[in-house]
């Protein structure tokens, strides 16, 4: 239960399932399954992530290729390498090796994000020769392998998706457990889960991103920048609470500068700016950088599907088989990814999309909304989704802003449901950690966007 007041948020227990039901994740597919119980991510070391490349590689953490100079005739002009990180979000990493190295930020481009609370590994692109400064870097929690020169850099979203190997600790013990997590796994290959935008999208301890992205859109720069700073969460730290709060109690900027930990540099920026430009709350958000902007309005538009896909179960459809006015896309042959072929379901065809759907060569869609999402290609997500701006009083206008034509939020569309890739046991055992309970290691591959922390949840509910 949430409980609400001035510029502060209260969770009652403070627990995870609290804080998903905030950002829009509120139904299992399993719902009539009980739960395992248990915890994740106490120990980074039970979070391990491996991007997955284009061609399918998995990328392996220890690995490190023999470095070879950049070449004139091959026409090199990035240096590409695979980045190992501790206990860091991915956006932390680079820009502290963008410190150490004196780079530019924006000269380093990646696929995609990674979880902060493991242990992961991707490939990352840097504008120009690197190669020797880059190999002699050292920074604790981070290590660059597997460095080389290419003609093009990593780009965003060109990874095929994550391996995961994820140990969940601390399950009672119960009559028939390994039989009722067995049948756990099948249910989960077979058909899968709700795919949410999981809580890294919006922050697991001030889960207020896609509230911040939203005054941005509204152009209420001065409320995007008092839920960005001084807005405060139960489920933060103390230290964190009392700066925000005493910053929100006095507004006194220049305390608030000196008192806010340097860990919070966005704040720090934007307070100090606003040091030097009283009232220019839309030139403070400005400091932030340009893809965390980018990823903030990204979070509404995800906060949105969220809803959208709740409402929709929470009404009684199915998650796993279409209805009249569901729109399915026709999943490519080569990576299953979802296409812009889609058809609507309720017509002559239905028959046809049935067998794709069993044959997982089609997917039910949800769009993600933008300035070129069409509504009426989409009859039944367009009932939920006028009745989800009714709930949430959002103006019907909000994605026609110049600020979203200009930055081109143009919107997509992605599958209700996931489907993990080769979902194994490789450990059940007695938890070492938790006398007298249980801990399950599992193995699972998921297409790039999709969420591990959304599979885990179906299991420990």
């Amino acid at each position: 239960m949430l409980e609400q007041g001035p510029d502060t948020y209260f969770f009652k227990n403070n627990d995870e399932r609290e804080v998903e039901k905030f950002v829009g994740i509120q139904v299992y597919a399993t719902s009539k399954i009980e739960g395992i119980g248990g915890e994740y991510k106490k120990n980074f070391k039970d979070f391990i992530v491996r991007e997955i490349e284009s061609n399918g590689k998995i990328l392996s953490i220890k690995e490190d290729y023999k470095i070879t100079p950049f070449s004139d005739e091959l026409k090199d002009k990035y240096t590409t390498f695979n980045l190992i990180k501790v206990n860091k979000d991915t956006f932390e990493a680079i820009r502290r090796i963008s410190k150490d190295l004196k780079i530019p930020y924006n000269s380093f481009s990646y696929s995609g994000l990674k979880d902060k609370y493991s242990i992961s590994v991707q490939k990352v692109s840097v504008k120009g020769d690197y190669i020797k400064q880059l190999s002699k870097l050292k920074i604790n929690d981070i290590f660059i392998r597997s460095i080389y020169p290419t003609r093009k850099p990593v780009k965003l979203g060109s990874h095929l998706g994550n391996n995961f190997k994820i140990t969940i600790r601390s399950i009672e013990a119960k009559k028939d457990l390994k039989t009722h997590i067995e049948e756990y796994i099948k249910f989960l290959n077979e058909f899968g889960f709700p795919n949410y935008f999981g809580l890294q999208r919006y922050g697991n301890y001030r889960p207020n991103s896609h509230i911040v992205g939203r005054y941005i859109l509204e152009g209420d720069f001065e409320k995007a920048f008092k839920e960005f700073v001084s807005t405060t969460y139960s489920t933060e730290s103390l230290e964190s609470k009392t700066v925000r709060r005493e910053l929100r109690n006095t507004g006194n900027f220049e305390k608030a500068y000196n008192d806010f930990p340097k860990s919070l540099k966005y704040e720090r920026n934007m307070i100090e700016y606003l040091i030097d430009n009283p009232e220019d709350y839309e030139g403070s958000i400005n400091t932030l950088p340009p893809d965390l902007i980018r990823l903030l309005i990204s979070s509404f538009q995800s906060y949105l599907f969220n809803k959208m896909l709740s409402l929709r179960v929470e009404k009684n459809y199915p998650l796993f088989n279409p209805v009249e006015g569901d729109v399915l896309s026709i999943l490519d042959d080569y990576n299953g990814r979802i296409t812009l072929v889609k058809y609507i379901y309720g017509k002559s065809y239905d028959k046809y999309l049935e067998k794709a759907l069993k044959l997982n060569r089609a997917a039910i869609i949800i769009p993600i909304i933008g300035t070129d999402t069409r509504l009426d290609e989409y009859p039944l997500m367009k009932l939920l989704y006028n009745e989800t701006l009714k709930q949430e009083n959002i103006r019907k206008d909000l994605f026609y802003n110049t600020l979203v034509l200009e930055q081109e939020y143009k919107g997509s569309i992605r599958a209700i449901t996931a489907k993990p890739i080769s979902l194994k046991i490789l450990e059940f055992n007695v938890d070492e950690l938790n006398p007298g309970k249980y801990k399950l290691k599992l193995e699972f591959s998921l297409q790039k966007g999709t969420y591990a922390t959304m599979l885990i949840r179906e299991l420990i509910k």
